[in-house]
């Protein structure tokens, strides 16, 4: 079988944004370390943004690669430069980005008709729904992979089974999911699709078209780890056909190359000022790449941290580094104010890097999926600052679950990516409040850092030989090469009866 695993190519393709790019390239890397040959399909933009995760894992000697193909912008009328969900200007244009994403399917077919060696399967995330009809006509098994956990797969699963959301009028309207073994409260205005617009009648179209694709596929893979999570992994597996538990994907990153966007900052300096604070005492402050915050929102945030006292380093991402706010920060000398105490990062930040000092103790986070399994696996306590999408069942996760994390108070989801509609979801009492809770030196402080200290060295654990995430990667080769075996075997039969 370990002979047959280097004939196996996994042709990977991911939904154009950090959230899906990152971790599937970094899922890419190891399966490469399995033997196998990988391609990755994205993007001409895109691959230029990650052709030095490629390049450095090529210098390894993995088989992985990347091939950019065309994405139709312009021809639904998107700008030209826009080809990751990052660089949308509006919440408005999402149907069109999907459009064109679907428009890539006749590409891929050509490409992989001439494809050598030809593709053994396909691993896509989740909104590429078009990537089952591809993986029918090649005939070739697809897995879906998902870049959430299974905590949110199967509250999810419970919310649509029960029609929950049918029965809620008002976004302050609350329930309790039921059959679970943990008390998980969200409001009407906490999920994906809280409004009854008709963006977000789409949008609950494009879910069930999602769900239904996942039915389709031969199995799932989840970026979770058994030991995470273990009730509702069980409970997931119950109603879908072959899960496989890989993560965290990122682990696989041994050096802390850059990972996405161009980084911001000299990580020497970034680094020596770390180096310079007393450990667990630095607030890390970072929201993702799609989180549009207001302006005054972002003033709140900054208030917040300076009056906590804590160092902090505060990242403020290309989107919200708008004109309003960098005046403000010039108005109110905010940095010479936390000078020796506070840093700001413009742009994008190596976060890995930083979360994995000694002086982080706490993580002020927009709880994206990949973000949470970061801050868990470096083994920092969270502040939960949730906007949209997935984010409020990971803030459950976080502080319901697995009791690492503090509340900043959010309740409700932002319903446009206009930043200024979206206004003040907490003020600065709130998110000083937060902070001083998380950093508390008490009882109830030791035991979040004590827990999070334990799900750090199981994480790590878990990818390595013999770890349960290792294995699960190994029983999906074996998986797609059964079913090779046995289409090789059918053909042969097949030839021996003509």
């Amino acid at each position: 079988m370990a002979s047959l695993s280097k004939q196996l190519h996994f042709l990977l393709i991911p939904l154009m944004s950090q959230s899906h790019i990152i971790p599937l390239t970094d899922f890419a890397k190891l399966l490469a370390l399995h033997g196998v040959t990988v391609s990755i399909i994205t993007t001409h933009l895109n691959a230029q943004r990650y052709k030095s995760i490629v390049t450095h894992a090529m210098k390894s000697n993995l088989k992985i690669q990347l091939i950019p193909l065309h994405f139709p912008n312009q021809e639904v009328g998107l700008p030209q430069e826009c080809e990751n969900l990052d660089t949308l200007s509006s919440l408005e244009l999402f149907n069109e980005f999907f459009l064109a994403s679907e428009m890539m399917q006749e590409p891929l077919e050509k490409l992989i008709q001439d494809l050598e060696p030809k593709p053994s399967c396909i691993i896509s995330t989740s909104p590429l729904i078009w990537t089952q009809q591809v993986a029918n006509k090649f005939k070739i098994p697809r897995y879906v992979f998902q870049t959430v956990s299974c905590f949110t797969l199967f509250c999810s699963h419970i919310i649509n089974q029960e029609k929950i959301q049918e029965t809620l009028v008002l976004d302050s309207d609350s329930f309790l999911i039921p059959n679970v073994p943990h008390k998980i409260e969200f409001t009407k205005g906490q999920m994906l699709i809280g409004t009854s617009t008709n963006k977000s009648q789409d949008m609950k179209s494009i879910i069930d078209k999602i769900k239904q694709s996942q039915d389709l596929a031969r199995g799932t893979l989840i970026n979770t780890f058994e030991e995470l999570e273990p009730w509702y992994i069980d409970e997931y597996k119950k109603i879908m056909n072959k899960v496989f538990c890989i993560g965290p994907v990122s682990l696989c990153n041994k050096e802390m190359v850059d990972r996405g966007n161009k980084i911001c900052i000299d990580e020497h300096s970034c680094l020596s000022w770390l180096d310079s604070m007393k450990p667990k005492s630095v607030i890390y402050a970072c929201f993702g790449s799609l989180c549009q915050i207001s302006s005054l929102q972002m003033k709140e945030i900054g208030l917040g941290l300076e009056s906590s006292n804590v160092p902090f380093i505060w990242v403020i991402r290309k989107l919200n580094l708008t004109l309003e706010v960098e005046k403000w920060l010039r108005d109110e000398n905010f940095e010479e104010k936390v000078k020796g105490r506070g840093m700001i990062i413009r742009g994008w930040a190596p976060q890995v890097l930083i979360l994995s000092h000694l002086s982080i103790g706490g993580f002020l986070t927009h709880c994206g999926w990949n973000s949470t399994l970061e801050g868990i696996f470096c083994g920092v306590p969270m502040i939960t600052f949730p906007m949209f999408a997935e984010q409020f069942y990971n803030e459950k996760f976080i502080v319901n679950v697995l009791k690492i994390g503090v509340r900043v108070g959010v309740e409700v989801s932002i319903n446009s990516w206009n930043e200024e509609k979206n206004g003040v979801l907490v003020n600065k009492d709130q998110v000083k409040k937060a902070i001083d809770q998380l950093m508390d030196k008490g009882l109830e402080g030791e035991e979040r850092r004590k827990r999070t200290k334990e799900l750090a060295h199981m994480s790590k654990m878990v990818i390595k030989e013999e770890g349960s995430s290792f294995l699960n990667t190994k029983l999906l080769i074996e998986d797609v090469m059964q079913l090779l075996k046995n289409k090789e075997g059918e053909a042969n039969n097949v030839a021996r009866t003509m």
